[in-house]
């Protein structure tokens, strides 16, 4: 059965036009193939960059941290609003629990955006080991909950992370200042002169040299008889299923529960910012390889409205209406995009699959993981094949005007 047994006469027509203008067409595909490839392959990279850099800053910290409000001081009034003192000073932010910390994390948890909250204990402490000392911050956790938010079992060097009551968890650098190793007892003390000896139980590697010098983690139980908080937790750390959520969400919870709440967006703002520039980077991208293919189409169609004036001008005397010929025009752009999309798609997953292959970090692993969404290579198609019909309406409607009689004469 041929293609014009079962086509329409517009699509016959079209055909016609793209085959008899072969060299034209093949060189507006492939434009449009390359264009489509780099829309693909770099919105891909891109979103894979982007995940990367996500991935790193999250492993690290919850999506949102809820503090005690801070403490304030107002300023002295009398009866005739006259203020009794000159200058008022900040008051010392001393080390505080939340307030009825258990109510507010089942509150939190019946949130339908909120996976995991973790209950933690925050403090400074100095531990010393013979006549070396390193100031450190201390976290004490639940490990079943704070585990759910930070995977710290998947960065331990040595031992392991199950803490107890009478047991520690160091960095790798602080273990080789202090030259511990797994079962050594360490001294730990805080200014408000409360003094323990726990064991080292394990050494983590969280990939920063500054992390595994200054953190450390014990139990929550250990944590609060240390800092003063008997049965108080002086942070919750806070899971979303939506990490681009967490300022929203963190204002939310503030303004229901007075507590401060700190977005990953907030306490990493100029990441952030990064972030959100990649973002529009991308669809600048996009937009700006869209209209190059845009207008290669368009000039494309114009070239073929020219040459073939006295063909239009024939088929319009022979009783073809403006609306058909139209079509045909817009057909083309259509076949154009589509069959340019198609193309480069197929270049844009060759191109990932070799950037995965050869792009490797030096220890032979994968630099990060481009993912080959199908809703990134159907907004492709969708993409070309209307920009291919966009751009074909203006030659479409210059075609339909023609005057039979002058297309004819010319």
């Amino acid at each position: 059965m041929t293609a014009q047994n079962w086509l329409p006469f517009e699509g016959v027509v079209a055909l016609r036009f793209l085959r008899e203008g072969r060299i034209q067409t093949l060189f507006i595909v492939v434009g449009i193939a390359i264009g489509v490839a780099v829309i693909i392959f770099m919105s891909a990279l891109l979103n894979g960059l982007q995940a990367n850099f996500v991935n790193r800053v999250l492993t690290g910290q919850a999506h949102i941290q809820l503090l005690a409000a801070k403490n304030r001081v107002l300023p002295l009034g009398t009866a005739q609003d006259v203020l009794e003192a000159a200058t008022v000073q900040i008051p010392l932010q001393r080390a505080q629990g939340i307030d009825q910390w258990q109510s507010v994390m089942e509150q939190l948890q019946q949130m339908p955006e909120v996976q995991v909250v973790s209950p933690a204990v925050l403090g400074s402490a100095l531990i010393t080991r013979g006549e070396a000392s390193r100031s450190v911050s201390v976290v004490g956790m639940l490990p079943q909950r704070y585990f759910r938010i930070i995977p710290l079992r998947d960065k331990m060097a040595q031992g392991s992370a199950e803490v107890g009551s009478d047991t520690i968890l160091i960095g790798t650098e602080l273990a080789a200042d202090l030259g511990v190793a797994l079962g050594d007892p360490l001294r730990v003390s805080t200014v408000n002169g409360t003094v323990l000896t726990l064991k080292v139980l394990g050494i983590f590697d969280l990939g920063n040299k500054g992390a595994n010098s200054r953190n450390a983690f014990m139990a929550m139980r250990t944590a609060q008889s240390m800092f003063g908080l008997s049965g108080g937790a002086s942070i919750l750390d806070v899971t979303l299923t939506d990490i681009y959520a967490a300022e929203r969400i963190a204002q939310q919870i503030q303004s229901h529960t007075g507590l401060q709440a700190d977005s990953w967006m907030k306490t990493n703002e100029q990441f952030f910012t990064a972030v959100r520039a990649q973002t529009t980077a991308n669809t600048a991208i996009r937009f700006f390889v869209g209209l190059s293919v845009g207008f290669g189409i368009a000039s494309v169609l114009v070239v073929s409205v020219v040459q073939r004036s006295r063909e239009i001008g024939i088929l319009r005397a022979m009783g073809v209406r403006r609306v058909q010929i139209m079509r045909v025009f817009l057909l083309q752009g259509g076949l154009l995009g589509l069959g340019g999309a198609l193309m480069g798609a197929l270049i844009g997953a060759l191109a990932m699959v070799v950037w995965q292959r050869v792009m490797r970090n030096a220890d032979g692993s994968i630099m990060f993981a481009m993912v080959m969404d199908t809703a990134l290579f159907v907004q492709s198609l969708v993409l070309a094949s209307l920009t291919g019909l966009l751009s074909a309406l203006a030659p479409a409607l210059r075609a339909a005007r023609l005057d039979p009689v002058v297309a004819i004469r010319t």
